[in-house]
């Protein structure tokens, strides 16, 4: 049996995942969260083979919280959940340690599916995002935000949705003077001079929702 964590901040959401994984025979839903706090109470408990996670977590995000499952449940797969699209944002899951990546598009089947393929030890990945992996490898010239830390890409997209520091500084739990380090160090990788041209950068590349 499948033991699945759920972890989405939207009930509605969980409540038709639920739905979809209890119609199987071999998989059960083990619990749902809401936030990155309460995956990490729930796994201290008790433990769980695939972890079915939203990147928009209130707080910490899901690319965040895939950081300390590698550390605090190992054995657990990740398949990553998302409205964003696949071509932004697959590929650097993947490489952040995820099992797999599907959007919340897609249908109930393919949800069935990539749980299983993960839990046995394959990567799930549609063929749009094998494509894009086996590009990632070839090219030699990256996109400027390609290169940017796990925290500097949040960073990007959380300015790109109109965030002022002061909500940023909230919302990943740092100081006013360590997010603005953290802008300063970004507007110099991404060779920008203003927050409005991080903001249409964003939005141009797909970014943010």
């Amino acid at each position: 049996m499948i033991r699945t964590l759920i972890v989405d901040d939207h009930a509605l959401v969980r409540a038709g995942f639920r739905k979809i994984i209890e119609a199987e025979i071999d998989i059960r839903v083990a619990g749902e969260c809401g936030n990155a706090a309460e995956v990490l109470r729930f796994l201290r408990a008790q433990e769980c083979d695939v972890v079915v996670l939203d990147l928009d977590l209130p707080g910490k995000s899901g690319l965040e919280l895939l950081a300390d499952l590698q550390n605090l449940a190992p054995a657990a797969k990740v398949l990553v959940q998302s409205f964003h699209p696949e071509e932004q944002y697959a590929v650097r899951m993947l490489k952040a340690g995820a099992s797999g990546y599907i959007t919340k598009e897609a249908a109930a089947d393919e949800l069935v599916k990539a749980i299983r393929e993960v839990y046995h030890g394959g990567k799930y990945v549609s063929r749009k995002v094998a494509q894009l992996l086996a590009f990632d490898l070839e090219k030699t010239e990256k996109l400027p935000h390609e290169g940017l830390s796990d925290r500097e890409f949040q960073l990007l997209r959380l300015i790109g949705s109109g965030k002022t520091v002061g909500e940023i500084s909230e919302i990943l739990s740092l100081s006013i003077n360590t997010v603005n380090t953290y802008r300063k160090r970004l507007l110099e990788k991404m060779k920008m001079k203003s927050n409005a041209e991080l903001m249409y950068y964003a939005i141009k590349h797909d970014l943010v929702t």
